[in-house]
């Protein structure tokens, strides 16, 4: 075997671009050879020590990986680390998690002051928000995340941005479904969770038994000798808001969080969305360096200069630090929310990183279209489609929309979203959607009263909404309708044959005794010669006597105007089974 050219250390999770640098070959190489094996990445995204291993064993570079000592168990995509940088203190970053309705927002409008929950549609989060607040001389920066479980991508992402989780947990209501995804995802993030047990002034308040359930999902708490802190309080009334503060700090302080606080700005894309006269508003928090307005910026396939910078109050700063939360525009495009940025040097350094993660995605386009297209030829025949084009405000909310709605889908029934975006319905929406018979669901954006009359002209249906579980539960009821519906039979009583006295190819006029339940006209009817179904009618007529009647019941005479539709030669002691028969709509 030949010498190794030269040996490189990687952590336990390194990301593609950064794998690429190291190993002196062009990125898009590294993730053409990772597709090969079946690995969809993009130059963002992180891979595991084992994979780069196989991966550069493939490349046939000639060069072994050591596994470095030091290595971070966070993807290396959202956590950085400079090298050479002067690490100076920085802020905590605090995601606020938890169930729906739990008290998140209302416990941040605790902190920070202001009012909040009243301008969420349906008084629940539907965007990541960022806030800093200054106790104890110290600036704590907090990030809002939504609770309804329509926004699982948006939490996943909170857990990632962050150093500490603090689960909100209703002491009145328990840990939820969406309690335990949080608890997931922040462990997946190999983050800190600390536990604040809210509505502890409520009636209804059981704190033991939200202790005893945290326990059940291997948060110990420290009241019990485990090591999760938590913490009592009543966001409502402002009471226990210090002690939480101070727990903050204390468990952050023993990470010993720290940034490189000066050269060119790193960080994550938060959230981003068009304004008219502003552009691409983009909201990022910086992890390292000093973010300025005039600073060129690349974030994955975006880039521009930074025109203006504004904290997380819409203020006009002239920087932005480690652990801050900040607003930018000037960008060209809107860049997907959990992207990390860049600043560069030049324009055209940036304009060429943004080339390059163009160029990434288009390779992967390409790998997923051929996948895609094997699993269509695979596919069930009989699986229905609901068509639908989804337009949102932010990237963050198209991201959640989509996710959810393609999540409703079952083998008989799916969602295809034939197109998505961020910004208000345009002709061109309504023209795509007349094409391809898709429903266009808007969340919190407008449909000027023209494009209302061209919809209706073109037959296409555009529904908006503000709260997107509204959103998602219209669509499953149009995914409910596509469905086979479930056939329903009922018994509903039984008779014995004791004359026949007329038989023709499609009609037997006969009586008998009803010996169970009833027999009425317009029920169905199997016909049974001992065991053996020998044919099936429909009740037209029930007599008493001479005369029709509406029903008759076990233990009376009655006789029976049958109609058939082939010739059934009935006989005395034959059984009649009544029956009625339902379509029923099938629930997903």
């Amino acid at each position: 075997m030949d010498k190794l050219d030269k040996s490189i250390e990687i952590p336990n999770t390194i990301t593609v671009g950064d794998l690429a640098a190291k190993l002196d070959i062009p990125v898009t190489d590294l993730i053409t050879e990772l597709i090969k094996n079946g690995v969809m990445a993009t130059l963002n995204d992180s891979i595991d020590f084992d994979t780069a291993v196989i991966i550069v064993g493939e490349l046939d570079l000639n060069v072994e990986l050591n596994r470095a000592d030091t290595a971070e168990t966070v993807p290396a995509a959202v956590k950085t680390k400079r090298k050479n940088a002067k690490t100076a203190p920085r802020p905590p970053v605090v995601a606020v998690m938890g169930h729906v309705d739990h008290g998140k927002t209302t416990l941040l409008d605790a902190i920070r002051g202001a009012q909040v929950v009243e301008g969420e549609a349906g008084g629940i989060t539907q965007y990541i928000s960022a806030y800093q607040v200054e106790h104890a001389g110290r600036t704590i920066t907090f990030l809002d995340t939504p609770g309804h479980e329509a926004f699982s991508s948006l939490r996943q992402h909170g857990a990632y941005l962050t150093d500490l989780v603090v689960l909100v947990v209703a002491a009145d209501d328990g840990v939820k479904p969406q309690t335990i995804e949080a608890i997931k995802y922040a462990q997946q993030a190999n983050v800190k969770i600390m536990v604040a047990i809210n509505k502890t002034d409520k009636s209804g308040a059981n704190v033991n038994r939200v202790l005893q359930e945290l326990a059940d999902n291997n948060l110990a708490p420290e009241q019990w000798g485990g090591d999760t802190v938590v913490v009592e309080v009543s966001a409502l009334k402002k009471q226990g808001i210090d002690k939480l503060l101070e727990m903050i700090l204390l468990v952050t302080d023993v990470e010993e969080l720290k940034a490189d606080s000066v050269g060119p700005a790193e960080g994550i894309v938060i959230e981003s969305h068009m304004e008219q006269g502003r552009g691409a508003v983009v909201s990022v928090l910086v992890e390292h360096g000093q973010l300025k307005p005039g600073d060129y910026l690349s974030a994955g396939q975006a880039y521009g200069k930074v025109r203006t910078l504004e904290d997380y109050q819409g203020q006009p700063v002239d920087s932005a630090g480690p652990s801050t939360p900040a607003t930018v525009t000037g960008l060209k495009a809107m860049p997907n929310f959990g992207v990390l940025f860049r600043v560069h040097p030049s324009d055209k350094a940036a304009r060429a990183e943004a080339a390059l993660a163009e160029s990434v995605k288009s390779a992967n386009q390409m790998a997923s279209t051929g996948v895609e297209l094997l699993d269509q030829i695979h596919k069930d025949r009989s699986n229905k489609e609901l068509p639908v084009l989804v337009k949102a405000d932010v990237r963050g909310s198209v991201t959640s929309v989509v996710d959810s709605l393609q999540a409703l889908g079952k083998d008989e029934v799916s969602i295809r979203v034939v197109n998505s975006g961020v910004g208000s319905i345009k002709e061109s929406d309504i023209a795509r959607a007349s094409a391809t018979g898709a429903i266009i669901y808007g969340f919190n954006v407008d449909l000027p009263a023209n494009l209302k009359r061209s919809a209706l002209q073109d037959g296409v249906s555009i529904r908006i909404y503000k709260i997107i579980y509204e959103l998602i539960d219209n669509a499953k009821s149009e995914l409910e309708t596509l469905m086979v519906p479930d056939i329903v039979e009922e018994d509903i009583g039984r008779l014995l044959i004791k004359g026949v006295f007329n038989t023709t190819k499609s009609e037997i006029i006969c009586g008998g005794e009803v010996t169970k339940g009833q027999v009425r006209p317009g029920v169905l009817v199997k016909i049974y010669r001992d065991k053996q179904l020998i044919g099936q009618a429909v009740v037209n007529t029930v007599q008493t006597g001479q005369i029709e009647t509406k029903e008759v019941s076990a233990g009376e005479m009655c006789g029976l105007r049958l109609a058939t539709e082939e010739k059934i030669t009935l006989k005395e002691g034959d059984r009649l089974e009544f029956f009625t028969r339902e379509s029923v709509k099938r629930k997903l």
